[in-house]
């Protein structure tokens, strides 16, 4: 895995595909400055994404009044005209309220076009900024979020809660529209006639509260389908993970049942939520009608005794049957208000995990350039200028070491102090010690997109540059075979390349990174003996003059080391060059030399698998 940051501390390990130009109406991803969400609740949350899409939410809201505004209009001109054509006829003035009904209609019809855009975008922008929050907590968190969380839950909080979240600010323009239609149309029908303008000015919120009723047990519902939803995303996202090793105990089927009984649980809590979810749409149809029918009921005796006009009896109508529309958008409003609460607090949780390097203030300045890098509980230095080579027996203690000098966990490592400059990393910033120290694991992590993009993670990399690094790394097969060169698609993990080839590419990445202090955990365990003789002499020409730690125990590359350390216990229990251990006539000599010995067995192995690989990935593609 490959430690680094871009500019910031908001921005750790989240690869974004950047346009090296912006199309007309193409916004640029990631989003910038998004700022620290406020956690303390879903209503806190919802409002501090709400401040940062302000403008655009404003302007959505002022075409929903706009277009709601002109929809009232339209049932009152439709009455004036009425009246105006059985009193005077076709004359002027019927022209005039022809000709205002035309302008409420084009101002009615522009502004819903346009207020729709915005209402999409306020959609897209939510969704995506939450995504995005997700996408960086998860990448600084470290471990922690795979121990607090399933990763089904974090997948299903990307894939499903944001977007659910972003539902909400795509209909707050047409809820506060619905309301002030609602303002507006009671302001004109109280004047015309109190008892109709009552039954609407009382009707619309009492059919509201009744379809509130069935709020609560959906929310109950949809957040039980929630959990099992993500119950099942998790248990598939681990079956899929382990398939060879289920295939090869014969698992298959139980993990297939277990995935069938939780997809019916699924299931049968969709099915819960869909009850509520009929008897609460059947009710929005129901309950405006009969509002409907009452007004007009109302409106004909009264136009019959003569209290009101029939233009008015057509306005009432018209309002009444208006209405129905902001009442499905209030409750369509609250529906989404609701699905968002409960994606809020989905996302709070990721949100609030830890990261396993803490959330202790910088207490500390980044020491200046060239500073050396200390574990003092081992005693491996890692000197400026000079390649270090760490050797133990056993690979994992050297591995750990290495680990912990990137600084990945402060509480587990707490009682290992590793220093910088003389400076504890724990009291450095992270981004800046990101930037300076870089670590890549033995088990290269890869994702899908371009080549350019896998090895340039900072997008500053020139194409020269990225082959330079590809040389050094020997990996200039994996250019040869990929489609379209740097342009062409990994897919995901790399799968369409051989071990070899992964780790070659992660090398070159880590190398592109130009860190000060650059850590490899085995950079070559998975080529040939042939391949790895090419990376020991580029790897040193290419870091010379910078700090650089390779954990390996393979003869090829302790030759080029400036200086090997021997780790044994977890100390260091001798130092100097590959040909100074080798010949050195003590205990650590001669463990030295039976590591070493080892190494070269291992080798031959590899280039073996290396062989099989290769052919196994050419027949893939």
């Amino acid at each position: 895995m490959l430690l680094q940051t871009r500019d910031g501390p908001a921005e750790n390990m989240f690869v974004v595909v950047r346009p090296t130009a912006h199309a007309r109406g193409v916004r640029p991803l990631p989003l910038p400055r998004l700022g620290t969400p406020d956690t303390r609740s879903p209503a806190r949350f919802l409002w501090w994404q709400a401040r940062q899409q302000k403008g655009v939410l404003a302007f959505a809201v002022l075409m929903g009044v706009l277009t709601f505004g002109a929809q009232t209009v339209m049932p009152y001109v439709v009455g004036a005209a009425l009246d105006s054509g059985l009193d005077s006829g076709l004359d002027g003035e019927l022209a005039r309220w022809v000709l205002i009904l035309l302008a409420a209609a084009a101002v009615q019809v522009v502004t819903a076009a346009v207020g729709h855009r915005a209402d999409v975008v306020n959609w897209l922008r939510a969704a995506f900024a939450s995504a995005e929050l997700i996408g960086d907590r998860v990448t600084v968190t470290g471990h922690n979020i795979g121990e607090e969380l399933p990763t089904g839950e974090v997948v299903t909080t990307v894939a499903n809660d944001a977007l659910r979240l972003g539902e909400v600010y795509a209909t707050a323009a047409r809820l506060v529209g619905s309301l002030a239609a609602y303002v507006v149309v009671v302001a004109v029908m109280v004047p015309m006639s109190l008892s109709l303008g009552l039954v609407v000015a009382i009707g619309l919120p009492a059919v509201a509260a009744v379809l509130a009723l069935l709020v609560k047990p959906l929310q109950a519902r949809q957040a039980a389908q929630r959990e099992t939803q993500g119950r099942l995303t998790t248990l598939g996202s681990d079956t899929v993970s382990g398939l060879r090793i289920l295939r090869g105990i014969g698992g298959e089927k139980v993990f297939a049942d277990r995935y069938r009984a939780q997809s019916q649980k699924v299931r049968q809590a969709g099915e819960h939520v869909a009850v509520t979810q009929s008897w609460l749409d059947a009710l929005q149809v129901l309950l405006p009608g009969l509002m409907v029918a009452l007004v007009l009921w109302l409106g004909a005796r009264q136009a019959v005794a003569g209290t009101i006009t029939p233009g008015e009896l057509v306005t009432f109508y018209g309002y009444a049957a208006f209405l129905t529309w902001p009442l499905q958008n209030i409750t369509e409003s609250v529906q989404f208000l609701t699905r968002a609460v409960i994606a809020s607090r989905k996302i709070i949780r990721v949100l609030s995990t830890e990261p396993a390097t803490g959330t202790t203030p910088v207490r500390a300045a980044m020491p200046a350039p060239g500073a050396e890098l200390v574990d003092e509980t081992s005693g491996v230095t890692v000197a400026p200028g000079r390649l270090t080579a760490l050797v133990c027996a056993d690979p994992d203690q050297s591995a750990a070491v290495a680990t912990r000098m990137a600084r990945l966990d402060d509480d587990a490592e707490a009682g290992t102090p590793v220093r910088l400059g003389g400076v504890l990393l724990r009291d450095l910033d992270k981004a800046a010690l990101r930037r300076r120290v870089v670590l890549s694991e033995a088990t290269p992590h890869l994702f899908s997109g371009s080549l350019r993009t896998e090895l340039d993670v900072r997008g500053t990399t020139s194409d020269d540059e990225i082959l330079a690094a590809l040389h050094v790394a020997d990996a200039q097969d994996v250019l040869d075979s990929t489609p379209d060169g740097l342009d062409g698609e990994l897919a995901e993990k790399g799968r369409t390349l051989s071990g070899g080839q992964r780790q070659r590419v992660s090398l070159a990445r880590a190398l592109l990174t130009d860190a000060e202090v650059l850590l490899l955990v085995e950079p070559t365990s998975a080529v040939d003996a042939h391949t790895e003789a090419r990376i020991a002499e580029r790897l040193a020409a290419a870091r010379r003059g910078r700090a650089t730690l390779v954990v390996t125990a393979s003869p090829l590359v302790l030759e080029h080391a400036d200086e090997v350390l021997l780790l044994h216990d977890g100390v260091v229990r001798a130092r100097g060059t590959h040909h100074d251990l080798l010949d050195a006539p003590t205990e650590a000599g001669a463990r030295y030399r039976e590591i070493v010995g080892r190494s070269l067995d291992d080798d031959a192995t590899t280039e073996d698998h290396e062989r099989a690989g290769a052919r196994r990935t050419e027949v893939a593609r």
